[in-house]
């Protein structure tokens, strides 16, 4: 049979021509929607912009590691691997010997490949744990907000967003989804370690078909699929905090919240009922008051609490919620909104967080561990916010607060970092520049010439994940994937494993690092390890057959335990039961997020003085033509560029304003960056929104300032801050712009020069 492989966005075969180089990616026979981001990979191997061999820029290699503004802007110099492989050894030796392991950060994002083995976030942890430790960062940008907040209010964080009550359970008995951020198909798409079924829209039909109706709250009408039957309430962005108290003021002020579900399992509406009715600040939050914040009429606002509470509700609430400003806020008002409902722990209804999100959500996941490589221990205690990294650069030795503590930010000297484009997931690109130039040393091992790659010192060629054998599967797939290697490494490149190997025997680490094993003999080790037990065959049986079947839980409700027996199955928060007002948070006194569901006015949104300069909504959303910013040159993404540039969808109203049309090149701009974008006029965005994709890959214009990225690379404007001091997570989901026509010729993309 021909080899058979896995990606984050599904099971694919993988046709690859005599020069090595693949022509078609099939989606796997079971898969009722492969993705199309498959074809992203067709043309991908033997791409001009591989990373050929070991690359260092001239000035390191000249005047030696330090801080440097010209990081990011001066040629590499091609090196050979034993060259740069002694030279990265002894800058590992200086740094480790000299200020330790706590001026390392290792630097990592967990979508660089599918495969449990050559997952280059655990290689690198584990090759900088066999030094002695590095600086780590937690959460995820993601939902990093929620997993703070969530282990206040209902005891656990990602565990929540692994358990949402599953599908099956929903297409069976949900009556009404209500849908802050819709159920985006896009997302649906994709999921961490990939699936070999993608049968979320199959189930949102099923849903459909038996009658239940949905509720899109949210500015863009293609957040939800265009065949259910919906109802779209374009709500401003920023403000669904608002509606969602005011939904929850008609339920408690017309009597329609379930008062014997929230006096047994929920703790705190005490505290919040003076808030919602305005008793604590004489502002009651109405349906009125919201209309005026969010742009939903009062009377709809009405009519859809009183249709909450007499059907079988779901209350989900997608990521893109979260990260934002105060995003802790909108999450826990969606629980507030449940509770208040009682339908949490029951079949179809209560509280979902991240339906549509991520493909692999609302569906059980395995309770066994996968086959895993053991990253082993790292003593370093020193760690930070994942979304913190440039104040972390910039202000080494700085004050923070996080989540009721007070920490200080390390000193990083040396940045090591393998998977992942930070100059993709990171906001205000300018500011990130500029702590970038602050380290000593910047590694990393790259497939591409990225963003990344382009700010590094020292370019390690990574082979991609059709140039090696490895274990394909995911916390909700029923398979494990044989993931054969069809194409041999490009020119000079080589898997993680290998070089770090390499590095570890020069270092004297090897034994700790390897354990005496190939890469051939790990997979054999972690495929026994995991088979021990189990009904399965065994590795030679496997790797010839190509999938072996892994069982999976059947469906579940989140909370049902808990509902069932409050008492007997305690939540892990201080009551055991769904905090709806937190002493602990509230303790922490945090202005910017207090002990209980509030509304907080955010800095950029239309209600705010900058809408006046700057009068558009930027949504800086996941693109729907590749995984974040992998494989941006691909056919499927180029093709949803316009004129080579990220498409800015654009309402009719707002275009015509601005004299604009369809296939334009606009400057989309605010004081902290600016892009070349291509207009998409489209009625699904509300009036005075704007939508861009992230993911292009940033591409500075040289002596422009502040920063211009001629490929549309949203977050040159997005804002760095945090959610809030409780979370710190990712607040880049929404920024104001303006937008003008581009004058004239726009300027050359870098990527598409020949390095």
């Amino acid at each position: 049979m021909p080899p058979g492989h896995m990606s984050h966005w599904g099971a694919f075969t993988p046709a690859v021509d005599a020069r090595g180089e693949v022509v078609s990616a099939r989606g796997s026979e079971l898969d009722p929607a492969p993705s199309p981001l498959l074809g992203n990979l067709v043309g991908s191997l033997r791409h001009r912009l591989r990373v050929a061999s070991p690359m260092v820029r001239r000035g390191w290699l000249e005047r030696g590691p330090g801080p440097d503004p010209r990081r990011g802007d001066e040629a590499f110099v091609a090196v050979g691997w034993d060259e740069v492989l002694d030279r990265l050894s002894a800058e590992l030796r200086r740094v480790y010997g000299g200020r330790g392991p706590e001026a390392v950060f290792g630097g990592s994002y967990g979508w660089s490949s599918a495969g449990r083995f050559h997952h280059a976030q655990g290689q690198v942890h584990r090759f900088l744990n066999s030094l002695g430790g590095y600086v780590a960062s937690v959460n995820t940008y993601s939902a990093g907000t929620s997993e703070v907040l969530l282990p206040h209010v209902l005891g656990a964080g990602p565990e929540i967003l692994r358990s949402l009550t599953s599908w099956p359970l929903l297409a069976a008995h949900t009556e009404l989804m209500v849908c802050f951020g819709g159920v985006p198909a896009k997302n649906t798409a994709v999921a961490p370690g990939g699936v070999t079924r993608h049968d979320t829209d199959g189930h949102l039909r099923a849903m459909a078909a038996r009658g239940a109706e949905f509720v899109l709250i949210g500015p863009d009408r293609r957040d939800l699929p265009a065949h259910l039957p919906s109802r779209w309430l374009p709500a401003r962005p920023g403000t669904d905090t608002a509606l969602m108290l005011a939904l929850c003021h008609v339920l408690v002020t017309e009597n329609l919240h379930d008062a014997a579900f929230v006096a047994s399992h929920c703790t705190g509406l005490d505290r919040v009922l003076p808030y919602l009715t305005g008793a604590s600040d004489g502002v009651p939050k109405s349906p009125r008051w919201a209309a005026a914040l969010c742009g939903v009429e009062a009377d709809e606002i009405t009519a859809l609490a009183r249709a909450m509470a007499s059907r079988r509700t779901m209350v989900t609430v997608t990521f893109s919620l979260q990260r934002a400003e105060f995003g802790e806020q909108p999450i826990w008002a969606g629980v507030l909104l449940a509770a208040l409902i009682g339908q949490i722990g029951l079949p179809g209804g209560g509280f979902g967080h991240g339906y549509g999100s991520v493909g692999d959500n609302g569906f059980p996941a395995h309770k066994s561990p996968l086959p895993t490589l053991p990253q082993g221990v790292n003593p370093v205690r020193e760690y930070i916010p994942v979304a913190r990294i440039a104040d972390m650069l910039l202000d080494p030795g700085g004050a923070y607060e996080y989540n009721g503590e007070r920490r200080r930010y390390p000193e990083i000297e040396l940045v090591y970092w393998c998977g992942g484009n930070p100059f993709h997931h990171h906001q205000h690109l300018a500011r990130l520049r500029e702590a970038w130039r602050r380290p000593s040393t910047v590694v990393v091992h790259e497939q591409y010439w990225t963003p990344a790659a382009q700010h590094a010192d020292i370019v390690l060629p990574a082979t991609v994940t059709l140039e090696r054998d490895d274990i394909g599967s995911s916390r909700t797939d029923p398979f494990l994937t044989a993931m054969r290697a069809c194409a041999a490494p490009y020119e000079l490149a080589r898997d993680d494993y290998a070089t770090f190997s390499d590095l570890a025997a020069i270092l004297g680490t090897e034994k700790a690092y390897t354990e005496g094993r190939s890469a051939a003999e790990w997979l054999r080790h972690l495929y026994d390890g995991w088979r021990d037990g189990r009904p399965v065959p065994d590795f030679d049986a496997f790797w010839a057959a190509g999938r072996v079947d892994v069982a999976v839980p059947a469906p579940s409700i989140l909370l049902a335990d808990f509902r069932r027996d409050p008492a007997g199955h305690p939540l892990a928060t201080p009551s055991g039961r769904i905090e709806l007002h937190s002493e602990v948070v509230a303790s922490y006194r945090y202005a910017d997020c207090p002990g209980h569901p509030a509304w907080l006015e955010p800095e950029e949104w239309h209600g705010s003085a900058r809408a006046a300069r700057y009068p558009l909504v930027l949504l800086a959303n996941n693109p729907a033509s590749r995984l974040h910013s992998q494989l941006d040159f691909g056919p499927h993404s180029a093709a949803s560029k316009v004129d080579g540039r990220e498409p800015v969808r654009i309402h009719p109203l707002d275009a015509g304003r601005r004299g604009l049309s369809d296939g334009d090149l606009v400057r989309v701009f605010n004081d902290r960056g600016a892009c070349v974008g291509g207009v998409v006029v489209d009625p699904d965005i509300a009036a005075g929104v704007v939508q861009m994709a992230t993911g292009s890959w940033l591409s500075p214009v040289a002596g422009v300032e502040p920063l211009l990225c001629s490929a549309g690379n949203v977050n040159v404007l997005t804002r760095d801050t945090g959610s809030s001091r409780l979370s710190q997570g990712c607040a880049g989901s929404r920024a104001l712009v303006e937008i003008e026509r581009w004058p004239g010729e726009p300027p050359a993309i870098a990527a598409d020069e020949d390095r």
